[in-house]
């Protein structure tokens, strides 16, 4: 688990552009999908660097009629206060971080057995609840993004590559993750509970199937760095692997 970093994490989207400091990735079936579309910086830039690379970000994003902003900075760099500053106060970025976390299936704490938490891998049978509790929780975001997000739910469905979850609490669909299975890790992405169903360990059921499941791989997860879940899984033995700052301007000029 040493060699963990964020390269083992899944990136949706393809690169469309590559420069020696920058590579952007865009996805044209989720233009609404912030993590999808954005420029990841190779190393820390200059000011004057962050702002070649925002002018040509804007254009592209003008033409596909995206409004937002995303730039990703390198893992384990702290930003210098210059740069930050020019983000926050004249630029008006909301700057934030995520952090890395991986755990050996082997340390996940053991769970006590409740009859009322049903875990079920989500199949033919089962696809439309799945889709309905996504669709619910993605609207907070605008019909156009969560009807996006069904098409990639089920795309993702047919991709031996996602493993998708389902947590029924006595008998009502309450929960949900998807699985990114690679060679080495599984990663955990989007794990939720809706609110009615929160602290009843519904979340921890969740990971702990993926946990045996897949006891030969590592399992990673990303978490917002000012969220609380993140505490969460340091109770669950996940190890914090790095962190990582974003830059996000939801409407540009």
């Amino acid at each position: 688990m040493k060699d963990i970093s964020y390269d083992y994490t899944y990136e949706e989207g393809q690169i469309v552009k590559e420069t020696e400091n920058w590579k952007h990735v865009h996805n044209p079936e989720m233009l609404l999908q912030y993590d999808s579309n954005y420029i990841q910086f190779k190393s820390v830039p200059t000011i004057e660097g962050f702002t070649e690379a925002e002018a040509y970000l804007r254009s592209f994003h003008h033409q596909k009629g995206q409004e937002h902003l995303k730039f990703i900075f390198p893992e384990n760099n702290e930003l210098p206060k210059k740069l930050l500053e020019e983000l926050v106060l004249k630029k008006d970025y909301e700057v934030g971080f995520t952090e890395l976390y991986a755990v050996n299936p082997s340390d996940f704490p053991v769970l006590s057995i409740n009859p009322d938490i049903i875990i079920k891998e989500v199949t033919s049978d089962n696809l439309e609840d799945f889709l309905q509790l996504e669709y619910s929780q993605d609207l907070e975001y605008g019909k156009s993004f969560a009807d996006g997000k069904v098409h990639m739910y089920k795309q993702n469905f047919t991709n031996s590559s996602f493993l998708q979850l389902l947590a029924y609490y006595k008998g009502r669909p309450a929960g949900a993750l998807e699985v990114i299975i690679a060679e080495k890790t599984v990663e955990i992405d989007g794990i939720f509970v809706i609110e009615e169903f929160q602290r009843k360990g519904i979340a921890a059921r969740l990971q702990k199937y993926v946990m045996e499941k897949f006891p030969e791989k590592v399992v990673i997860l990303l978490a917002d760095g000012e969220d609380t879940p993140k505490e969460m899984y340091k109770k669950q033995n996940y190890v914090l692997k790095g962190f990582q700052y974003e830059a996000l301007k939801e409407k540009m000029e």
